[in-house]
C-alpha cells in the first residue's frame, strides 16, 4: 500500500481561501479517517485542525449511537481540542493543535489516527447490539 501526502494549508480568515503551504507529511495507515485539515492562525501561532470521521458509511441508527459512546477525553492528550462537526454526513470531530515546528507532525498525525481508530473500533463493538435504542 502506498504512502499518502498530506499537505496543511493556511486558511485566509477573510476569503476562507487555503493559500500557504505551512507543512506536508506522510500518513502510512488510517488515511481514510482525515475528512480535511488546514491551518488557522490565532493570537499570532498557528493551529492544525484535522477533521477526523469514521471509516466506514454508518447507518442511519449508528450516526447518534457513535456519537454517544465515543470517549473524545482518549485523543486530548495528543490535541488541544476535539469538537463534534454537526454539518458532515458520518460523524465527525475536530481536532485542533497548535503546530510547532520542532514537533515530528507526521508522527503526531499518526498517533492521532492511531488512537481515534481504537477508539472507533471499541465504539462499533460496544453500538453493535444496540440497534433498537435508537
Amino acid at each position: 500500500m502506498e504512502d499518502t501526502l498530506i499537505v496543511i494549508m493556511l486558511k485566509d480568515p477573510q476569503t476562507g481561501f487555503l493559500d500557504k503551504e505551512i507543512a506536508s507529511f506522510k500518513i502510512t495507515e488510517n488515511e481514510s479517517l482525515i475528512y480535511n485539515t488546514y491551518a488557522a492562525e490565532e493570537n499570532g501561532a498557528y493551529w492544525v485542525h484535522i477533521k477526523i470521521t469514521c471509516d466506514r458509511e454508518l447507518e442511519d441508527w449508528e450516526f447518534e449511537a457513535v456519537y454517544d459512546y465515543y470517549d473524545a477525553e482518549s485523543i486530548l492528550n495528543e490535541v488541544e481540542t476535539i469538537e463534534e462537526c454537526d454539518d458532515c454526513y458520518n460523524p465527525t470531530w475536530d481536532v485542533k493543535f497548535k503546530f510547532d515546528e520542532s514537533t515530528d507532525l507526521e508522527k503526531k498525525i499518526n498517533d492521532i489516527l492511531d488512537i481515534h481508530k481504537k477508539e472507533l473500533e471499541s465504539v462499533y463493538k460496544i453500538i453493535s447490539d444496540k440497534r433498537n435504542e435508537y
